[in-house]
């Protein structure tokens, strides 16, 4: 088995032949627009994925694919005779799907621009429900805690002087008692 590395740049050899010369070796005026995209090439060198893109409807898509097909031994022949390895891997030809991909992309950033625009226009004239600022300062939060400590300390004053006054006749009991 071949190394990463190598497989890489034999992919990246690939990539260029094909692209370079597809339309001298196809020689077909139906042959479309073509990209190639990228090139995947196996650990063991003997199979290539080949993604191409084609620029047109999809009657040219077709065609450019039933094209490459067609010619996919003269294509392979030419890549053998230019990388010159032991064994020309056998070449495989994908439609790649990066338009499809990135038109649906651009489709759903343009919804969500839309919908963060709607919402930034209903937030314009928008107010607060309670007050503009809900949240509690400190001097706020300290005036509160002495109010209550105090009220605090007033219930325990009457609740103590109750508790000592609590005789039949209405005298204070005697602590020694």
């Amino acid at each position: 088995m071949a190394d990463t590395g190598r497989a890489r740049k034999i992919a990246d050899r690939i990539k260029v032949l094909i692209a370079a010369n597809v339309v001298s070796i196809v020689k077909d005026p139906d042959l479309g627009f073509i990209t190639i995209t990228d090139v995947r090439v196996t650990g063991d060198l003997q199979h290539a994925s080949v993604f191409y893109t084609v620029f047109g409807d999809e009657v040219q898509r077709a065609k450019t694919a039933a094209l490459l097909e067609k010619n996919k031994g003269r294509l392979r022949s030419f890549v053998g005779q230019q990388i010159k390895i032991r064994l020309t891997p056998s070449l495989d030809f994908f439609a790649d799907a990066i338009p499809e991909t990135a038109s649906h992309l651009e489709d759903l950033l343009r919804e969500a621009k839309e919908r963060d625009a709607a919402v930034a226009a209903a937030a314009a004239g928008a107010t607060y429900a309670g007050e503009a600022d809900p949240y509690r300062k400190d001097d706020d939060l300290d005036d509160n805690l002495d109010d209550d400590l105090d009220q605090d300390l007033d219930d325990d004053l009457e609740q103590g002087a109750e508790a000592v006054d609590t005789t039949e006749d209405g005298t204070a009991p005697d602590a020694r008692a």
